[in-house]
């Protein structure tokens, strides 16, 4: 069964929990302030109202969520996450139901700063934080096991930092880049057409999203594969009856085949039909400092690219902790290629030739991310046949 959305208007006990995570969290005035959304009202009533909407929507903006100012399940999540503090409760790693909050992001963090790698500062316990910290407690001379405990915090608090010059987690993912050099043969490329089967995805001006999702996913996997790279696609083409996977599976699909990028495929849409324009979306998230350097850097790279061969508006990069971006243990993207809703987006993604300027600026970005900077060539001056003749 789907959990609820709650919303503006909304009334009751599920309410009441919002507004005291809200409150918790500095995001509403606590109750014996002057204003409270109904002062100290009956928690069978508690109202949804605007002052709540705006918490919910600011809240949202800080975590990297969506910001529509509906609580679903990603926002339930995130409120569960936001209200741990390390040490408020013991951790470790329990496979097929992972331990998140902001208490994992710190730990994460810290041994980033004391030289051990947890993979990515992303408040999930999985097994390279679990990895991690064996190889800390190890060093430090307690009870290897893994866990998370009251001997471990102790000897967290008590240790220096140790790496220096930049943000731990973003040296290694540079240094990591850097190590992998500059071919692109042997590399793996996980794309991902979103939708797909029942889910079409946004529709407008003959335009289905997951169809051009699958097109242009077809179109990048077979130039990748033309460069050496060994590309994937996370579906097929889903009959009309069939549930897509969803993100999280999305993302284990990425994780199981070792890759070392992500991209997942999309068409924006907006009741404004003026809107327009390409942007991309990398794992971050402000309120906990999380966030993918080479993400950022690869998204970037590919509104360069796209916006450098084509007319499409440069919409920018975003920050976001979406599952898909959150989950994978390596630097993805989540690329809107335009607007359904926009009759000229629309036109231009229908025709095929578009289409493969498109994949090409996907490859050529693909490759930068790789380069030097000595090694590198201006926006837009690659070309396919550069990189095939390579």
């Amino acid at each position: 069964m789907a959990q609820p959305l709650y919303r503006l208007g909304d009334v009751g006990p599920p309410v009441a929990e919002i507004i005291a995570a809200l409150r918790v969290l500095g995001l509403l005035p606590p109750l014996d302030a002057p204003w409270g959304p109904g002062g100290i009202q009956a928690f069978e009533t508690a109202a949804f109202d605007a002052h709540v909407d705006a918490a919910v929507r600011d809240f949202q903006q800080q975590r990297g969520a969506t910001v529509d100012g509906i609580v679903g399940p990603a926002t339930w999540r995130l409120l569960g996450d936001a209200r741990w503090r390390l040490g408020d409760r013991v951790l470790r790693y329990e496979p097929g139901h992972l331990l998140s909050g902001d208490d994992i992001a710190a730990l994460q963090r810290r041994l980033f700063e004391l030289g051990f790698n947890p993979g990515r500062a992303d408040g999930i316990f999985g097994n390279e934080t679990e990895t991690a910290l064996r190889d800390f407690q190890r060093n430090v001379g307690i009870r290897v096991d893994g866990t998370c405990g009251p001997a471990t915090f102790k000897a967290l608090d008590r240790l220096a930092r140790t790496v220096v010059g930049g943000a731990p987690d973003a040296l290694r993912e540079a240094e990591e880049i850097h190590r992998s050099g500059p071919a692109l043969v042997g590399k793996v490329v996980v794309i991902d057409p979103g939708h797909g089967g029942r889910d079409l995805g946004n529709l407008g001006h003959g335009l289905v999203e997951a169809e051009l999702a699958e097109d242009l996913g077809a179109r990048i996997e077979g130039r990748l594969a033309a460069t050496g790279v060994t590309a994937y696609l996370t579906r097929g083409r889903l009959a009309a009856g069939d549930l897509p996977p969803t993100d999280a599976v999305r993302a284990d699909t990425a994780n199981r085949l070792g890759a070392d990028l992500l991209l997942s495929l999309h068409v924006d849409s907006c009741l404004t039909p003026t809107a327009n324009g390409v942007s991309s979306y990398f794992f971050g998230q402000r309120a906990t400092g999380a966030r993918s350097a080479i993400g950022a850097k690869f998204a970037d790279l590919l509104q360069r690219e796209l916006t450098a061969r084509t007319d499409l508006l440069d919409c920018r990069t975003h920050e976001k902790a979406w599952d898909l971006l959150r989950m994978t243990r390596m630097p993805a993207v989540w690329l809107e290629f335009g607007y359904a809703s926009n009759s000229a987006d629309a036109a231009r993604l229908a025709d095929p030739v578009f289409r493969d300027s498109l994949a090409e600026g996907v490859v050529v970005a693909v490759q930068r991310l790789y380069l030097q900077p000595d090694q590198d060539s201006p926006t837009g001056s690659i070309r396919l046949p550069d990189l095939v003749g390579g």
